[in-house]
């Protein structure tokens, strides 16, 4: 898939986050790039071939005290571990919507096990 066709997928995940949601994102860019560089995955102590799908980085909105005259928050997601572990089309759409969701979950202060167990229960109501 070309990155002008994935960053459609990104702008469509965002789209589907609940719109109370988004009027509440604060100084945060979302970008796509190819993969994660060594430096990230270092950073999170993440094998090199590990499939990172997505990666905020920044103060989360629960952690905020004082802020202001900073850079944005960044949300990366990686367009080749998405389609590494997907079939087909349907697949990546559905799993950079995941990532999406997953990633602004973290900008709002939800923890990675917060965000699994909610994650975990989304699949459940299915």
């Amino acid at each position: 898939m070309d990155i002008e066709k994935f960053e459609e997928l990104v702008s469509e995940g965002i789209e589907a986050i609940p719109e109370k949601f988004l009027k509440r994102l604060e100084n945060v860019e979302i970008i796509v790039e190819e993969r994660p560089t060594l430096e990230q995955l270092k950073k999170l102590k993440i094998r090199k071939n590990a499939l990172l799908f997505g990666l905020y980085e920044g103060v989360p909105q629960t952690k905020r005290w004082g802020y202001g005259q900073v850079l944005p928050d960044k949300i990366t997601i990686f367009k080749e571990p998405i389609e590494k572990a997907s079939r087909s089309k349907e697949d990546i759409k559905k799993l950079v919507k995941e990532t999406v969701w997953h990633e602004i979950a973290h900008h709002f202060g939800f923890s990675e096990k917060r965000v699994r167990e909610v994650e975990a229960k989304k699949r459940k109501l299915k």
